[in-house]
């Protein structure tokens, strides 16, 4: 028996921000970035919160948010005592405040606090999911966190909040999307309900994303890839993910390059290897690029036509094919090579890959994207 659920509530469309009047004396958190309050836009957050409540908007958030940071920011919320926290942002934003929940709950500073989530970028599907990924310095790693305690109460996905998001974020924070999409769909615990979300979000990214980045002001583009992250987001809270995401933050905590773009180098690879050892996996992908109408023959073929369909989506995208395109080399790959591929395999996102794989695939799948 497998129990579904979807305990996010969404709000979407004109005027989705307007949920936030509905609260009246509340102690309200704000979790962001200071480039959001610098540039005015926390003002859609703030404008739509009326005066009987009270506000603290906490800007200490990092890139790739660490221990260290989540813990100063559980003591800035325990010395606010707030009842609602918002988190206002990016990845990193959204990551840091929901483990800045988990760990005051944990800790035992506050026993629940109603979170709602406000994206401003289309690619982490965190606003519906009970993951957040933070990074250990100190071993180089990126671990995700899983607990029903990180799952949002509320998400609001305003197509305003991602207009001005710059084409390269738009290009590694959308192959994200398509990633989540994907691993989602051949997981072992795929099922009906989280295949008709990632095939929905993989349709969007394929039809939409390109025109979001060579035009940041197409709204309605904007507007479906935002959705297509969400709906990808849903569907790995439902399955999980795959190598891809496993290989993923071993490497980001190593070389700090977007979280994205390393999925997006590493994609066609990851469904080159699924496809070739599990046959389950083979059918799916094939079965996606029929879908689209990628292909309308079977097995390898159709799979060979979806990897090249996601590697013209790159390549129009301005992304690298390679890692050495990112300054990387072998050289610099050495030092790291066995603890990627010992890490990779142990990441919880590996578990539900389609196929297990053993440290060498690892290491075989990622030392030629080190190559010229």
């Amino acid at each position: 028996m497998k129990q579904l659920n979807f305990n996010t509530n969404i709000f979407i469309g004109e005027n989705s921000l307007d949920c936030l009047k509905t609260y009246s004396n509340e102690r309200i958190f704000i979790v962001t970035d200071g480039f959001l309050v610098e540039s005015k836009l926390i003002d859609f957050i703030t404008d739509n919160i009326n005066d009987t409540n009270t506000v603290e908007i906490y800007t200490d958030v990092v890139p790739d948010p660490v221990v260290d940071n989540v813990v100063g920011g559980v003591e800035k919320l325990d010395a606010f005592k707030p009842t609602l926290l918002i988190a206002f942002g990016g990845g990193s934003a959204i990551d840091a405040a929901k483990a800045m929940k988990l760990f005051g709950i944990k800790l035992g500073k506050f026993e629940q606090l109603t979170l709602i989530v406000i994206p401003t970028t289309s690619g982490t599907g965190s606003e519906v999911t009970n993951f957040s990924v933070i990074t250990n310095p100190k071993e180089n790693l990126k671990h995700p966190l899983v607990d029903d305690l990180l799952q949002p109460d509320k998400a609001i996905l305003d197509t305003r909040l991602v207009r001005t998001v710059p084409p390269h974020i738009t290009a590694d924070t959308g192959m994200d999307v398509l990633t989540h999409a994907l691993e989602a769909y051949v997981s072992t615990e795929a099922n009906d309900f989280s295949d008709a979300l990632a095939e929905k979000a993989i349709s969007l990214i394929l039809n939409y994303l390109e025109r979001a980045f060579v035009n940041g002001d197409d709204m309605e583009a904007r507007e479906k890839v935002h959705y297509a992250s969400c709906l990808a987001g849903i569907a790995f809270n439902q399955a999980s993910l795959g190598l891809c995401h496993g290989i993923a933050h071993t490497i980001g905590g190593k070389f700090h390059m977007p979280h994205g773009r390393i999925n997006a180098i590493l994609l066609p690879s990851i469904i080159e290897f699924n496809s070739e050892k599990c046959n389950v996996a083979m059918a799916k992908y094939a079965d996606i690029a029929q879908k689209n109408s990628l292909s309308t023959g079977s097995g390898k073929m159709a799979v060979r036509q979806l990897v090249n369909r996601i590697k013209k989506l790159r390549q129009a995208l301005d992304i690298p094919s390679n890692f050495v395109e990112m300054g990387e080399t072998v050289e610099s790959l050495k030092p790291h090579l066995d603890t990627i591929g010992k890490e990779a395999i142990q990441d919880p996102t590996t578990a539900t890959n389609p196929i297990q794989p053993t440290e060498e695939e690892v290491i075989a799948i990622i030392e030629p994207l080190f190559k010229k």
